[in-house]
């Protein structure tokens, strides 16, 4: 599945944005989907995921929120009240849905096998 990531921009702090992940290529519902983000000099942090069917989200931080359209094959991120912490590039990511027994293996980026461009947010104070 091939995944873009869009949406990000330039914010106040306090405000808020949603950034959207396309995907094609595949059946979107069989891939539980993944946020991470990267900050200028720093590793890549994981943010949130959600399930392939939706009903269930994993260790989304606060205050943001994941969800997913899975009829347009595209998954959310909302961004809320937003510090200038918060920039960052972007990334969604993609891996197929398959039993887990451990749910913190969803913040490992090597469970996932497909991943956006990436898609860039600055914060200003």
């Amino acid at each position: 599945v091939q995944l873009q990531a869009f949406g990000g921009g330039v914010v106040q702090a306090g405000g808020s944005l949603r950034l959207s992940c396309t995907a094609s290529g595949g059946t979107f519902s069989h891939y539980d989907m993944a946020w991470f983000r990267q900050a200028q000099g720093k590793e890549r942090e994981f943010v949130g995921a959600i399930s392939g069917n939706g009903d269930n989200t994993y260790y989304v931080k606060y205050p943001f929120d994941i969800s997913r359209d899975n009829a347009k094959n595209t998954v959310f991120l909302q961004l809320n009240e937003l510090k200038p912490e918060d920039t960052a590039v972007y990334y969604c990511a993609a891996r197929l849905s398959r039993f887990i027994v451990d749910y913190g293996r969803f913040k490992m980026e090597h469970e996932y096998d497909n991943w956006g461009q990436g898609t860039e947010l600055t914060v200003s104070s």
